[in-house]
């Protein structure tokens, strides 16, 4: 069956596994970058995720409000605990950033979900009509995209703090 699954998988969604992994392995360095860039991964994984919903699960509101308070808890408590990583960059509109293997692991675990959801589906059709089958889906779909926004926010609220520290730093002088 494992046999079945795997040569049935198109290739686009190696390809999207594969550049999944270049940009986690990536964000293990230590780096300089654009705060606008910092704005991709999430972006792209949040879009990943609600497109997700939408195609295999439509409108429901139970899946949809599973994801909702799946993201907004996740996204709250990994901006409140989640760990600084920014400091000034060498330019102004710059931020170094540390690297970190976390973001690699949790862009293999929404992989995960998305190609478990999607094989489960694939051999079992009524799981999308199954309520706690989409809410338990949209819940985990939930979990990866508030932790992805809650980083961000937390990068967004510590590069402001460095931006007033530069103003105010200008200001003494």
């Amino acid at each position: 069956m494992l046999n079945q699954i795997l040569s049935h998988t198109p290739v686009y969604v190696w390809a999207i596994l594969a550049f999944l992994v270049v940009r986690g392995v990536a964000a293990a360095r230590t780096r300089e970058t654009s705060m606008r860039k910092l704005f991709i991964i999430p972006a792209v994984m949040l879009a990943l995720a609600l497109e997700d919903i939408g195609r295999k699960f439509g409108a429901g509101v139970p899946a949809w409000a599973a994801w909702a308070v799946a993201a907004g808890a996740t996204m709250l408590v990994t901006y409140r605990f989640g760990r600084p990583r920014l400091a000034a960059g060498a330019a102004p509109g710059r931020v170094r950033l540390h690297g970190s293997w976390a973001p690699l692991a949790m862009m293999m675990a929404v992989f995960c979900t998305k190609y478990g959801v999607s094989v489960a589906l694939a051999v079992q059709p009524a799981l999308g009509r199954d309520t706690t089958f989409a809410m338990l889906a949209c819940a985990l779909f939930g979990l990866s995209s508030g932790w992805f926004l809650g980083r961000l926010a937390g990068d967004v609220a510590a590069w402001r703090r460095l931006q007033g520290h530069a103003v105010g730093t200008a200001r003494m002088a």
